[in-house]
């Protein structure tokens, strides 16, 4: 204990404490999901490294199958520090009372706030031709907004066939060659998900699940009775079951495509964007509760240390997170999603 002191003391040349006396010897930051447990490990390197030396503290990655497994790990204190989507996070905060609590939201390409989106394979029932485009919210109305092979449409969310570049957003090329598809959208009555089989990402998942699900109860449906809906293990593997015909329809963020355009090139002319969520506040970095203010405020200004030493960095943050900047959060951005849980009555992750 003497010596974690000493390190909290002389970090940086800092003579403030870095941490208080209940504070952990390792900090514990769990990461999801690990689909590649190896390559997860050792992409996580360099942050635990640079954290690590930030707070003063050793920092392990702990890497968690889904989101049910990080909440357990926050509220029993296996776990210290944790990412979660905002559904999860409002359960992990009804199931451990005053054992949670959101140091930092998401920001992505300057935006608080993201949205679902409704998937298909199938263009017959789009009510006009597809076009190259993507849909956004405008004063809480959602339209889709036209892009075309040379020019991306100017919505938030990075969409499929575009990177950035030395002059900006340009069309993307893989290292085989090929050029990723632009994604296309069309407008489509929901009510033609009834009697097909919908996939969806995580009963935890905000984007993946409660939003699309609730736009599409909003339409007149009944998940259970008017749909075939399974739970693919997250938005990559939403996108994959659509695009393999496993699935008709999906529900993913905006733009989950991207997660299969390296091994599908043409995943965004294959997958159709339907329609998309109301606006939903983004993820979260989530602490137990127990840790000590002067710790979780080390590991917030840590995050925004970290981003702020450039590219590598941030792509760090896309692999894991898809951020590209950290704030602040207040509890109350979250009432929506807590309103949204009630309605559909989930209770657990």
């Amino acid at each position: 204990m003497r010596n974690k002191l000493l390190i909290c003391l002389l970090v940086f040349g800092l003579l403030t404490a870095a941490c208080g006396p209940g504070d952990p010897e390792v900090i514990k930051w769990g990461f999801i999901p690990a689909d590649n447990a190896d390559a997860l490990q050792e992409l996580s390197e360099p942050f635990v490294e640079f954290m690590s030396d930030y707070v003063g503290i050793p920092i392990e990655a702990s890497l968690t199958q889904d989101y049910a497994g990080a909440i357990t790990g926050l509220g029993s204190g296996q776990l210290d520090v944790a990412g979660l989507g905002p559904l999860g996070f409002v359960l992990a905060q009804q199931q451990y009372p005053d054992k949670i609590t959101a140091i930092s939201k998401a920001i992505r390409f300057g935006s608080a706030t993201y949205h679902g989106q409704i998937v298909t394979n199938d263009p017959s029932v789009c009510k006009s031709a597809p076009v190259i485009g993507a849909w956004s919210n405008k004063n809480g109305t959602p339209e889709i907004i036209p892009g075309s092979t040379t020019a991306p449409p100017d919505v938030k969310a990075l969409q499929v066939g575009w990177s950035f570049g030395d002059n900006g957003l340009e069309p993307e090329v893989l290292d085989t060659g090929e050029t990723v598809s632009p994604g296309y959208a069309c407008e489509a009555d929901l009510t033609s998900m009834k009697g097909k089989t919908v996939a969806a990402a995580d009963p935890a998942s905000t984007s993946g699940y409660l939003f699309p699900g609730l736009a599409a109860r909003n339409a007149g449906l009944d998940l259970d009775a008017d749909m075939n809906l399974i739970f693919a293990g997250g938005h990559g593997g939403v996108i994959q079951a659509v695009y393999n015909g496993d699935a008709d329809f999906g529900f993913s963020y905006d733009d989950a495509r991207r997660t299969l355009r390296k091994e599908n090139p043409d995943v965004g002319e294959k997958i159709i964007v339907i329609g998309i969520s109301p606006e939903i506040p983004n993820d979260v970095i989530a602490v137990n509760a127990d840790l000590s203010d002067e710790l979780q405020q080390l590991i917030l200004d840590g995050m925004v240390a970290f981003l702020a030493q450039g590219e590598e960095a941030e792509n760090f943050f896309d692999t894991f997170y898809g951020w590209t900047a950290v704030e602040p959060v207040e509890d109350s951005e979250f009432d929506p999603v807590r309103e949204a849980q009630e309605s559909f009555g989930i209770t657990e992750p």
